[in-house]
Parts: structure tokens; sequence; C-alpha cells
């Protein structure tokens, strides 16, 4: 019985690759707040730390609403360690997402974690798995919104409040955009146990090229528009200065 208690702590015990995306977020802040070096890169280092930290708290909470719920499978793959090389999908989970932060400015949805949803018990509780990837964007999104309630705006150490301006604006793209209903987002796997069995089966079929819609939709004007104007309008209403935000995007371009 001790055996397996210790078995089941070490399943839960944050991965030291976490520990270090932490730490380096922390450090890449308090150097941009103290105008260390190149603040460009300090807050390069902001953002990008942080993004990684909130990918990989992403895909742990979907990891243990479905240990939650049932499937027990998720902490003898690693999961449950917010280690993101323990992620099926590496490329989907990290590299691409990075890449748009860098390039576009743009929250992408990551990989996912791989649930045996045969395993967890009702229909409520998978679609709660969907869920609460998303939901951890969106309160990490509003945690980082927080210091700019207060009036006026932070007017010193502005290199930093631009970055962590930034990155809580990352953070609503990426929730935004997880709760699309396009099958291998989120959002389809929140309504997908409600579908009739045939459209359900025909959707499933789809969700390797999701990803791939979600592309040809954001560079579609229109679509495009659409959008950011809705993260627009939430991220104001969250207290999210524009300002600040657009700041930080042309920031992190540190090679620029």
């Amino acid at each position: 019985m001790s055996y397996q208690l210790g078995a089941r702590r070490e399943h839960f015990r944050p991965s030291p690759i976490f520990a270090a995306l932490v730490a380096l977020t922390l450090a890449g802040g308090a150097m941009a707040y103290l105008g260390y070096g190149n603040v460009r890169f300090d807050v390069f280092l902001l953002v990008i730390g942080g993004w990684l930290v909130s990918l990989c708290l992403h895909e742990f909470a979907h990891a243990l609403t479905a240990y939650r719920g049932g499937d027990h499978s998720v902490a003898a793959r690693g999961y449950l360690t917010l280690n993101p090389l323990k992620y099926t999908h590496v490329l989907l989970s990290i590299v691409l997402p990075l890449l748009f932060v860098l390039l576009g400015g743009i929250g992408l949805p990551g990989g996912a974690v791989w649930i045996d949803r045969g395993a967890v018990r009702g229909r409520f509780r998978r679609s709660l798995i969907s869920a609460m990837g998303p939901a951890v964007n969106i309160v990490f999104g509003l945690a980082l919104a927080v210091p700019f309630w207060s009036d006026p705006y932070p007017q010193e150490h502005q290199e930093f409040w631009a970055g962590l301006a930034f990155l809580g604006f990352l953070q609503f793209t990426a929730g935004l955009l997880n709760l699309l209903p396009i099958p291998g987002l989120d959002g389809y796997g929140i309504i997908q146990e409600y579908l009739p069995n045939d459209w359900r089966s025909a959707l499933d079929k789809a969700q390797p090229w999701g990803m791939l819609f979600v592309f040809a939709l954001l560079w579609w004007p229109p679509a495009n528009s659409v959008f950011f104007g809705v993260v627009h309008f939430m991220t104001d209403k969250v207290g999210l200065p524009w300002d600040f935000v657009r700041g930080g995007s042309g920031l992190i371009r540190f090679w620029l």
C-alpha cells in the first residue's frame, strides 16, 4: 500500500521541465521590470515562458479532470506532472503554438493529451474534460488583467506591463479559438457527447484536419476581422489596455 501511495504522489509531482519554465517566466518578468540588459529580450522571455506555462496548465486541466472522472491512465502517461514532453503531439502542443505567437501574435490552441473517454463516467464529465482547458486560459487571462484595473494604469516599467498585457491577450485568443465547435478543438469535445451518432461518426473522422481548418479560417479576412474583433471586445471588457497589448506584441520580436 505504501508503494502505491508513493507511486501516486510521483504521478502528481511537477516535472523539473515545468519548474524551469516557471523560473524562466519569473526571471524574464523580473529583468523586464528592472530594465536589465536588453529589455525587449527580457519581455520575450516573460511572454514565451508564460505562454509555455499556460500550455502546460491547459493540458494538465484536461488530464486532471479526466483522472477525477475515472480515466486513471492519464497518470501512467505522465500527463499530471505538467511535463510538456509527455503530450501526445509535441509539435501541435508546443512547437506550432509557439511559432504562431512569435510570427502572428496568436494564442493558437495546442494539441491534446490522449483521454480514454470510455473510462470516464457520464456525458457531462466527458464534456467537462474538454471545457477545462479553455477555462484555464480564460482564468489566466483574467488574472493577468487585474493589475490594470487600477486608475490610472501603471506608468512606470511599461515594458514589463506591456509584456504582461500581451500574455493576457494570448490567453483570450487561445481560449476563444479552443471554444470553437470545430472537430479537433475543445469546443467540439464539449458538444461531441450530445450529437446524433451519425453526425458524431462523420465529424470524428475530420478531427485530424481541424487545425488546418483553423489556419484557413484565420487567413480569411472577414473571419479574421470578426475573431479579433471579439477578442478585442473581451480584452477591453476585462481591462487589458489595447495600447499595452500592441506594445507587448512588438517588444517580443527583439530581433527586428
